[in-house]
């Protein structure tokens, strides 16, 4: 790798607001906040609005659309036509 064109590939901590969940990463994202880590050093921390701790597909409330309804519909709509 060339030196000098590469932004820096250091530990950060990506923190999930609501699901409370906080992993430990390496990234070349940088954060304006510091967190201390379960091993007692300081990493930058990155809050994020959605991780796997809070997705509905992860947690299992996500929805299930009723394709065959939506079929039934558009046939009632336009009938033979298409």
């Amino acid at each position: 790798m060339k030196s000098g064109i590469h932004p820096a590939y250091r530990p950060v901590v990506f923190r999930d607001k609501v699901g409370g969940l906080a992993f430990l990463t390496r990234s070349t994202a940088t954060g304006d906040r510091t967190v201390k880590w379960e091993d007692g050093t300081t990493h930058p921390v990155i809050d994020v609005e959605i991780s796997s701790a809070s997705h509905p597909f992860h947690t299992g409330q996500s929805r299930v659309l009723d394709t065959a309804g939506r079929v039934e519909q558009f046939r009632r709509r336009y009938g033979d036509r298409y």
